[in-house]
């Protein structure tokens, strides 16, 4: 599961707008922001997640570590 600080941070590093993120993940707005100001893995449907985080991995983002111990994000090698 990833956290709200890897999305945000996957977000910064490819400079997408919350707009950006909304098209390529077909995930709303509204729902974006309430997991991005969430603390550590946000409350919410798994398709969701799962939508943002094949949006990123697409994009050449890599989600490291656990939400407990290391959660990052790196271009994948």
């Amino acid at each position: 599961m990833i956290t709200s600080d890897q999305i945000r941070a996957a977000r910064a590093l490819l400079d997408w707008s919350r707009e950006q993120l909304s098209k390529k993940s077909a995930i709303g707005i509204s729902a974006l922001m309430r997991l991005e100001a969430s603390e550590g893995v946000p409350a919410g449907n798994i398709k969701t997640f799962a939508a943002v985080q094949k949006a990123f991995e697409a994009a050449g983002i890599e989600f490291i570590g656990t939400p407990e111990s290391g959660a990052g994000v790196r271009w994948r090698l």
